[in-house]
């Protein structure tokens, strides 16, 4: 790689990206399991309860039915994640991690990079700022759906919901939820204006 001074410094941020990616996607093998299943269990476990479903799932990826379908009934086999039917709702289903999946979770390769940006101290919050921005750009330049959490949705609406237990409430969905599950994905995210 050439020394970062003679390379433009979107190609130098294009790069680093893709380095990162690499060296994460060969620990995700020594692991047992592959990107996907990691990303899968990654993403149910921030997710909120609209968002754990397959049709979330493959939205969240930019996949097709079948992959996502394959990489859950890989996970459901080996222990880590299970399904449920979703009441009203006929043949859909919501997964969720099962203690396995949680315990392999913990040990999630991520955990060294979350570490490494830990050591950049003040710069790590920027750096993860200017980084969500460059996500929303690419996902625009390729007709992606945006997903976030709650709090930066056009829908939220923090406070309004009708008890303690559930402050906040969705305006499009027209349900209250937690102080918790403010901060998980949301697979109908809006961003704010």
């Amino acid at each position: 790689m050439e020394s970062p001074a003679k390379i433009p410094p979107a190609a130098a941020v294009a790069g680093y990206l893709d380095r990162l990616g690499r060296l994460i996607r060969a620990r995700e093998h020594e692991a047992g399991l592959n990107p996907a299943q990691w990303e899968a269990l990654r993403y149910i476990a921030r997710a909120n309860r609209f968002s754990r479903n397959p049709t979330a799932l493959t939205a969240w990826f930019g996949a097709t039915k079948g992959t996502i379908s394959q990489t859950l009934i890989a996970l459901e086999r080996k222990g880590l994640v299970g399904k449920e039917r979703r009441s009203g709702r006929g043949r859909a289903v919501s997964v969720f991690l099962t203690d396995g999946g949680k315990a392999v979770l913990a040990r999630d390769p991520l955990v060294d990079i979350e570490a490494a940006g830990v050591a950049l101290g003040g710069d790590a919050a920027r750096l993860a700022g200017l980084l969500a921005a460059l996500l929303n750009e690419v996902q625009e330049m390729s007709g992606q759906h945006s997903f976030g959490n709650c709090r930066t949705c056009r829908f939220f609406a923090q406070g309004e919901g009708e008890s303690d237990s559930r402050p906040h409430r969705c305006l499009l969905l027209k349900s209250d939820f937690e102080q918790e599950e403010a901060a998980r994905i949301c697979v109908k995210h809006e961003p704010a204006a």
